[in-house]
């Protein structure tokens, strides 16, 4: 072999090397969690629950950070226009999948600018009745319903809630007219569910459980198409008369497009990893969340069906955000 033609063979091998060499390690700094809910939500709890098992398996800070607004549109957008580079994360839940419908102009697409890394699990709502109201079951509220429209009143977390929509499609199957009553997040859900001022309140346990437990709710129906664990002797809405309807709540973890694959598959195992710990997943399921981690492809054909499904509705209803 000529001396060229070995200059040429090195020379060949080192610029295919080079990137190899230039790409930098991962974790190589601070990485963000984006809650995109004020402190005291499910996405804010999740993201301090996993907190500190991230940051030891991963050696970096680990550091949460609250943008809300817009349904928590705000706090994802600013995920959706980050690098690739693994720094930059984001916990949803349900609303992820109705703000394309309800925000037009949310400055990134749901499905082609977010990785989504995984889901941890769902939950189903619990349509509960204030104690102090007659019906002893949903057929009973539906009779009323019937005999009295518009006269009794359902409470959500809000206009376009993934419970205000659960409730359009329940009112269209049972043949009812119902008022919506719409608050400002599940804090004020509570408390006016406490209180007695809506009929029938209607969320996740993470809202509403601790109610439901002291007896000051009493649920009627949960709105998932089985019995969910944490909910196991109230019926299903089919089981109380309402067939077709399968509204689940979802949290999940999600990073910018384009993520490298040895990124995406180290956090998906630290996820894993942290979610398989007692005292992690006890801490998960406590928020209501029926555990069941799914990875990227299950987690994409969910969140595709989810906004299909969501959007129908909304435009049926023509549902307007608050």
């Amino acid at each position: 072999m000529t001396s060229l033609r070995r200059s040429l063979l090195a020379a060949t091998a080192a610029s295919l090397a080079a990137p190899a060499l230039a790409q930098p390690s991962w974790p190589n700094g601070p990485i963000r969690l984006v809650a995109p809910f004020p402190p005291g939500g499910s996405t804010d709890a999740l993201a301090r629950i996993f907190q500190p098992h991230l940051q030891q398996a991963l050696g970096v800070p680990i550091v949460v950070e609250n943008r809300t607004g817009a349904s928590g549109a705000i706090g994802t957008a600013s995920v959706a226009r980050s690098a690739p580079d693994g720094n930059t994360w984001v916990l949803v839940f349900d609303t992820h999948a109705v703000n394309p419908a309800l925000i037009p102009n949310m400055g990134f697409d749901t499905e082609r600018d977010l990785t989504p890394l995984l889901m941890f699990g769902t939950a189903p709502m619990a349509l509960t009745k204030h104690r102090a109201r007659p019906w002893g079951n949903f057929a009973e509220v539906v009779a009323a319903a019937k005999a009295r429209p518009d006269t009794i009143t359902f409470g959500t977390i809000g206009n376009g809630s993934l419970a205000h929509l659960t409730m359009a499609l329940v009112s269209k199957a049972a043949g009812i007219q119902l008022v919506h009553v719409p608050y400002r997040g599940g804090g004020p859900l509570a408390v006016a569910a406490v209180a007695g001022e809506v009929d029938l309140p209607i969320a996740t346990r993470p809202a509403i459980g601790a109610h439901v437990d002291s007896g000051a709710l009493v649920p009627l129906a949960q709105t998932s198409a089985s019995r969910s664990p944490t909910m196991r002797d109230v019926p299903t809405l089919a089981e109380a008369g309402v067939n077709g309807i399968d509204a689940r709540a979802f949290w999940g973890f999600l990073g910018p497009a384009n993520l490298p694959v040895p990124i995406k598959q180290r956090m998906e195992a630290e996820l894993r990893a942290a979610l398989a710990k007692p005292e992690v997943g006890q801490r998960v399921q406590a928020l209501g969340i029926d555990l069941d981690p799914q990875g990227e492809p299950v987690f994409a054909r969910l969140l595709a069906n989810q906004i299909a499904t969501w959007g129908r509705v909304v435009r049926e209803n023509n549902i307007r955000p608050d």
